[in-house]
């Protein structure tokens, strides 16, 4: 398959056009700032050693929470004043996600990537917002949606002059309260000539399985992670936590920070092999 177009994200960071694969990683949520910074301090630290280029994500307002009582986030001026932290302290590009039209002003004045989240990824009107700030766009599929579907998405976002475009397999609903990866997809969407992220962590989620939350299957991640990087893709998505036991968002499909390093260098390993396949 030929590679996708080439996007580049910040000096270092460049996701498609056979670009070595970007690690994309961090919190579902923030939960304070410097748990956040010493999320990312770590990150960055294990993908240095491995020579791996890096993006910082994390949310400043989980909108979408399946209940009432769930915590949300910090919101957004403290959000983006802690991702714009990150961004100068530890010195990485940021990726957060934006649930209303509103946001998008003051998002791309911190963020390198803007993300359209999985439930929202038919909001026409929010894609072409976040399409006209000029940033990367990175759109996940809706668990509702058809590998094929995508490609209307792309429509949105060049019919405003923007072709930095993203996409992001996130697994598809199948029966109640549980997801499956059709690795199929990343092939077909990759076909559309823009790079293919993997998100590997919401993957194994099982929505709303822990009645006014969600569960998730972590154990499972770094198999999927390791299936999709022989498939071929651009960047692998993960959100990662020290004690997702204790994490306030998403902690049963989060990786563990420790695990982390050795995750990376199946990644690593998998895709050498892959590329000298390829040549």
């Amino acid at each position: 398959m030929q590679a996708p177009k080439r996007i580049s994200i910040s000096d270092r960071v460049v996701i498609g056009g056979g670009s070595p694969i970007v690690i994309i990683a961090g919190l579902c949520v923030i939960e304070e700032r410097d748990h956040t910074l010493f999320i990312a301090s770590e990150l960055k630290k294990c993908t240095d050693q491995l020579d791996m280029p890096f993006i910082f994500k994390a949310s400043y307002d989980k909108a979408n929470r399946s209940s009432i009582r769930s915590y949300r986030g910090p919101g957004i001026d403290r959000g983006l004043e802690i991702l714009n932290q990150v961004k100068h302290e530890i010195g990485v590009p940021i990726l957060t996600d934006v649930h209303c039209r509103h946001d998008v002003g003051k998002v791309a004045e911190v963020a390198d990537v803007i993300q359209v989240p999985a439930f929202l990824s038919r909001q026409t009107d929010l894609i072409l917002a976040v399409a006209r700030s000029g940033k990367p766009v990175n759109v996940k599929k809706g668990q509702f949606l058809a590998p094929a579907d995508t490609k209307n998405i792309i429509e949105k976002v060049l019919s405003t002059g923007n072709d930095r475009i993203m996409l992001t397999e996130r697994g598809t609903s199948f029966g109640y309260n549980n997801l499956v990866v059709d690795f199929r997809s990343l092939v077909i969407m990759r076909g559309f000539g823009y790079p293919v992220i993997f998100d590997a962590t919401h993957s194994v989620q099982l929505p709303g399985g822990a009645g006014s939350a969600s569960g998730g299957e972590r154990e499972f991640i770094p198999y999927l992670i390791r299936a999709a990087v022989a498939v071929g893709v651009d960047a692998i998505y993960m959100e990662v936590h020290d004690a997702p036991e204790k994490a306030l968002s998403d902690g049963p499909n989060s990786l563990y920070l420790k695990d982390f390093p050795l995750v990376l260098e199946q990644i690593k390993s998998i895709e050498s092999v892959i590329k000298r396949e390829w040549q």
